[in-house]
This record gives structure tokens, C-alpha cells and sequence, in this order.
């Protein structure tokens, strides 16, 4: 009892502590407080690059959206519907998919979007060459992982242009989320010409040429990306805001008050230890919403005290009390997760651990007797160095985390924060990294996006987990045509990579951020994007007027 209510006093103080907020660079309010043809979106981190085939990140995902659009996009409500492709055809056997351009579809400097500039994009996207994180998304199209693993030029891939307008992709099998797929940003249109001659600084303004609802026009290092309205976009009737900037703002509290201030209009987030403020003081502006994600810590498999131990990395994941932690800390109506797979996707039961369903006081025992199998004890302590990415709340997750380590098996653990791009990395680099925060957001709404992040070998994999058997099962469901039986394969190998604990799954995400009564077409969806396109702002009570801006 004595040791819950001394953990419990630690807690509390996780919440009360104040950020440092002082240090974050404050954006202008120089363009007044309500204007209309200016969005002010927060965005958490500094994106690392915005070439589409490079990117990783939610951060440089949101304003991708922005500035291109492949073959397929989504709804207000995040509903797959026509992008640059006007329609399509599917094949009786589901292998052969036929996309019909938009003849309007048009480049930002006024050149047609033709199929050409797809097949040379969806090449260059796999090619190993480019080293794309999401590479492995296109395995579904034939010959893919043969081009991944180096037996196959990315000239092989089964994607050809039947003439100016028509794409057409051949699978290996039938995929059933594949027009998903086709939304993301590995799969978005680059421009030949100007990638090329830029020689490796395609993303930057006056430089890059992209196809989106808007074009990238100002980039200030740790201040904003700023975007304006594309023209020649070929639905550019129906965009109606101007401009928009996406601030890189780390730090939830600077966020909060500049929207209070009337500088944003709408938040990437909001600090954890706000909710029942947020809730008394701000209720009308405050928007929580599931969220297709899972927030979970990653051991670095590669070198010690993780390697070939896992007695250890059993005994961290035991002594977590994700309850304590969902209820006392973050808040905002997380669910504590076991898996890595969140729940909710169609036709799939994520696979958890047996002690998921046993009480914390059970795990905590259990974890002892893993810690103490391990080579570990109290006298003899394990001293761990715990990476998170810069933000108050990763922080106080941290904070909370480490404390009931050291409460319940008497770990020592040392706190580092980094900026994203260093952060991200030293996870790459894995020299230094031992325990890290992680998370990963489902790039479309199937297992296989969350089980490919573990595969040996994929572009996220920094984990450095390797498990044959893994392996063999994600490929075999991949080629897999019977949904039931791919079911049961991807369950089967959550199991077994859940089992080897290389990873530590905390819970299953929830969007929490403030939005302007004043902002128009923003719609709560599983996969949280939200386009600038389909925003606008009214005073009037959007109860009082229709929808508008949505294609149907």
C-alpha cells in the first residue's frame, strides 16, 4: 500500500510539473486574429524533408496532403474516393487495377499530370536506391519484394501506362485495402524534370512542383512550412482558403496559448495535465476522437542489455500499469493496449500476451521473478538510458514509466530528450539507443500496416527485431487470397512477435487537440487527416448552414 500511494504522490507530480516553454520560437501574430484566408495549423515536430518518397513522420504526412495527391484520396470523414485518378476498374480476380487520370489534373507549374509521372514516381519510390521507409507499403504490386531484395530492376515492377491518361497496376495477389494504400505518400506523383534537376533539394520553395491543392511557397527552419493555394489544382474552384502555415511546435503548452491568443486555429495537441481544465474552461473547443494508433516503447534489439535477453524485456513490459498510467497521466480516454495492433480494425482480433488479463498485482510479482531471471535485483540493479523525442507529454509518459520501474524492481534509469530529427536519428543509427518511445499510426486500415514495422530488414524496423518465423508468416499472408485465412496468419504472428517483446505497447491513441468554432469542414475520422482543402471559416453557427466543400 505504502509503495502505490508513494507512486501514486509521483505521478501527481509528473502532472503538475511546468514545461519549458520559454524556449520554443513563437510564431507572428502579425496577420490578425481572424482572418479568412489564412489557416494556422500546429504540427508537433519539424519535418525532416517533404519529398514524398523520404518523408516519415505525422508531421511532414499532414502537410504532404497538402501538396499532393495520388491516385486515390480521402473524404471529410476518411472515405477512399477519386484523387488525380477520375475513376477506375478492378479485375474479376482482383490482381488487375485500371486508373482513368482526371484530365484536369495538373501540375503547379501547369503541366499535365499524366501516367507517365506515375509509373516513374511508384518506380522511384521502390527503388532500394531511394531507400524509402515506406517502400515495403508497395509490396502488394508484382515483382515488388523482388526489386526490395535486389533481384529485379525497378523497371520490372507491375505498373505501366497504357496511354497519357491510364494507369494500370498489376498485384501479386489480391490486396484488399490496396486503394488505401494508394493515398500515402509513398505512392504520391513526384515531377520528373524538377526533382531532377534539382539534384537532391527538390523540397524547397520555388523549387518543388507537386500536384496538391496547394503549393509549397516558404519553409522557416523550427518556425513554419507555409503553403499557398495551388491554381492550377484541378479542383481549385472548391479550395477556399488561400494560405496555410504549419507552425513546428513541440511543446503542447506554447500551443494551447497561442490559440487562446488567437494565433492558431487549431492545435496538433494538448498538454496531458490540462484535461480538467480544458474540460471546464474550453469544452466547445476541445476535440478528442479515436485514433487508428498505438503508443508503445521500443528496445534496441542489437545490442545490450536487450540482446538475447528476453527475461528482461518481459519483466519492463510486467511492471507497467498501463491502467495507472491511461487514468492518471495522459487522461484523454486512451485505452491501456497489450498489442501492438490497436483495436477496432475490421475483421481482426489483436493478440495479446496471456498476463493482459491478469491483475496488476499478479504482473508485478511475475515481473520480479523475470527481473531476477535476468541477472537483475535491487543490489544489483540494471541502469538503462530512455530516449523520447522533445514534448511535455512524451516527458510525463517518460517520467511515469520509469518511475514505477524504479519503485517496483529498483531500475535506474536516465532520462534524454532529444529534437525529432536527432531523436529519429540516433533510433536509425542505433549506437546509443537502449529503450526509446515509439509509436506508429496505421497508414491504412489493415494489421499488416502495424505487423510490417517488425519485418527483418523493413525501413522501420529500428527495433532490429528478426524473427524468421515472423517473417515467413507476414509473407505468406501477403500472398494469402482467403481473408479468413490471412486472418489467422496475422494473428499468428502478432502472437509470436508479442511474445518476444520487442516492443512495449502503453495504449491506443486518441487525437486530443483544440479547433476554432469559427473553422468550417473539419470532420472527426479514425485515420485523423484532415486536408486544408476542405476547410473554411464562417461565423455563423454550423448548425445553421450545410456541409460544404466535401466530394460526395
Amino acid at each position: 500500500m505504502i509503495r502505490v500511494l508513494s507512486l501514486l504522490l509521483v505521478l501527481v507530480l509528473v502532472i503538475a510539473c511546468k514545461p519549458a516553454s520559454e524556449s520554443e520560437q513563437l510564431p507572428a501574430a502579425k496577420d490578425g486574429d481572424m482572418s479568412t484566408d489564412i489557416l494556422r495549423r500546429g504540427n508537433g515536430e519539424e519535418p525532416q524533408t517533404l519529398d514524398p518518397h523520404l518523408a516519415t513522420g505525422v508531421p511532414a504526412a499532414h502537410i504532404l496532403r497538402d501538396l499532393f495527391e495520388g491516385l486515390t484520396t480521402e473524404s471529410m470523414a476518411g472515405e477512399i474516393i477519386p484523387g488525380a485518378a477520375r475513376r477506375w476498374n478492378i479485375s474479376a480476380d482482383g490482381l488487375t487495377y485500371t486508373f482513368y487520370l482526371d484530365p484536369d489534373g495538373r501540375w503547379s507549374n501547369g503541366e499535365p499530370v499524366t501516367a507517365t509521372d506515375f509509373v516513374y514516381s511508384l518506380r522511384r519510390s521502390i527503388d532500394p536506391q531511394t531507400a524509402s521507409a515506406y517502400a515495403s507499403m508497395l509490396t502488394p504490386i508484382k515483382n515488388a519484394s523482388k526489386i526490395l531484395n535486389g533481384e529485379l530492376l525497378p523497371v520490372k515492377l507491375g505498373v505501366v501506362a497504357l496511354d497519357t491518361s491510364t494507369v494500370q497496376i498489376q498485384l501479386h495477389s489480391p490486396t484488399a485495402y490496396f486503394l488505401g494504400i494508394l493515398n500515402h505518400s509513398a505512392t504520391y506523383p513526384v515531377h520528373r524534370a524538377s526533382l531532377e534537376a534539382a539534384e537532391g533539394s527538390f523540397s524547397r520553395p520555388g523549387v518543388m512542383v507537386s500536384n496538391g491543392a496547394y503549393q509549397l511557397n516558404d519553409w522557416k527552419v523550427r518556425s513554419f512550412v507555409e503553403l499557398k493555394r495551388n491554381p492550377d489544382y484541378r479542383e481549385a474552384e472548391l479550395v477556399q482558403i488561400e494560405t496555410v502555415r504549419f507552425y513546428a511546435l513541440a511543446d503542447q503548452s506554447t500551443e494551447t496559448q497561442l490559440f487562446r491568443s488567437g494565433i492558431l486555429d487549431w492545435t496538433n495537441d494538448v498538454p496531458i495535465g490540462m484535461y480538467q481544465w480544458l474540460q471546464e474552461n474550453m469544452a466547445d473547443q476541445l476535440v478528442t476522437s479515436p485514433w487508428m494508433g498505438s503508443y508503445f516503447l521500443g528496445f534496441n534489439l542489437s545490442r545490450e542489455p536487450f540482446r538475447n535477453n528476453k527475461s528482461l524485456r518481459i519483466a519492463l513490459a510486467l511492471a507497467i500499469d498501463r491502467d495507472l498510467l491511461t487514468e492518471k497521466v495522459t487522461r484523454f480516454g486512451e485505452q491501456p493496449a497489450y498489442t501492438l495492433v490497436p483495436q477496432g480494425l475490421p475483421n481482426y482480433t489483436p493478440q495479446a500476451p496471456e498476463w493482459a488479463s491478469w491483475t496488476q498485482a499478479e504482473r508485478d510479482l511475475a515481473a520480479s521473478e523475470y527481473y531476477a531471471r535476468a541477472g537483475y535485483s535491487k543490489d544489483k540493479p540494471l541502469r538503462l538510458e530512455f530516449r523520447y523525442n522533445s514534448s511535455e507529454n512524451h516527458k510525463k509518459i517518460a517520467l511515469a514509466v520509469t518511475s514505477m520501474w524504479r519503485q517496483k524492481l529498483g531500475v535506474q534509469t536516465q532520462l534524454h530528450n532529444e529534437e525529432w530529427k536527432v531523436f529519429l536519428q540516433n533510433r536509425k543509427q542505433k549506437a546509443i539507443t537502449q529503450v526509446f518511445r515509439a509509436g506508429w499510426i496505421g497508414d491504412y486500415n489493415d494489421p499488416s500496416s502495424f505487423l510490417d514495422l517488425l519485418a527483418s530488414g523493413g525501413g522501420n524496423n529500428d527495433y532490429v527485431y528478426n524473427n524468421s518465423h515472423y517473417d515467413n508468416l507476414l509473407s505468406e499472408a501477403t500472398r494469402e487470397r482467403i481473408p479468413t485465412r490471412r486472418r489467422r496468419l496475422l494473428q499468428a504472428a502478432e502472437a509470436i512477435m508479442i511474445a518476444d517483446q520487442p516492443i512495449v505497447p502503453l495504449f491506443n491513441y486518441v487525437t486530443k487537440r483544440l479547433v476554432s468554432k469559427r473553422l468550417r469542414g473539419w470532420r472527426n475520422n479514425i485515420m485523423d487527416h484532415h486536408y486544408s482543402r476542405h476547410m473554411y471559416f464562417s461565423d455563423i453557427p454550423e448548425t445553421q448552414q450545410p456541409v460544404a466543400n466535401e466530394k460526395l
